[in-house]
C-alpha cells in the first residue's frame, strides 16, 4: 500500500516501462523525436491502433510528449520520469557499491606504495 501522489506516477511509469513494445516506441522516440502516429507505426510494424494503444499508457505515464503541428500531432519522449526512477530506485543502490569499490582501490594502491 502506497499513499498517493508520487506513488501513483511512479506506478504508472514502471507499469508502462514494463511493456517492450512501448519501450521500443520510446526507443524509437529517442532515436527520432518529433514523430507522428502513422510514421511511429510504419517504423516498428505495428498497427497504428496499437501504437495509438501503447502511446495513450506512455502519455498517462508522462513518458511522451505531444505537440500539434497543424492537423499532425508530434510525439515527444519525456525523460524526466525515468530520470526521476532511476534516482530513486537505481542511484541509491549503486552508491553504496561504488564506494565500496572506491574504497578497496585506495586500500589496495595504498598497499602498494607501502
Amino acid at each position: 500500500m502506497h499513499i498517493g501522489g508520487m506513488g501513483d506516477e511512479m506506478d504508472r511509469v514502471f507499469k508502462a516501462l514494463a511493456d517492450a513494445s512501448r519501450r521500443s516506441l520510446l526507443d524509437d522516440l529517442f532515436r527520432e523525436p518529433g514523430q507522428t502516429l502513422g510514421a511511429l507505426a510504419a517504423r516498428l510494424d505495428m498497427t497504428r491502433q496499437a501504437v495509438s494503444q501503447h502511446l495513450s499508457v506512455l502519455e498517462a505515464a508522462n513518458l511522451v510528449a505531444t505537440v500539434r503541428k497543424g492537423r499532425e500531432k508530434l510525439h515527444y519522449l519525456n525523460p524526466v520520469p525515468i530520470h526521476e526512477a532511476h534516482a530513486r530506485w537505481i542511484a541509491k543502490f549503486e552508491r553504496p557499491r561504488l564506494d565500496a569499490l572506491a574504497d578497496l582501490k585506495q586500500r589496495l594502491e595504498g598497499d602498494e606504495h607501502g
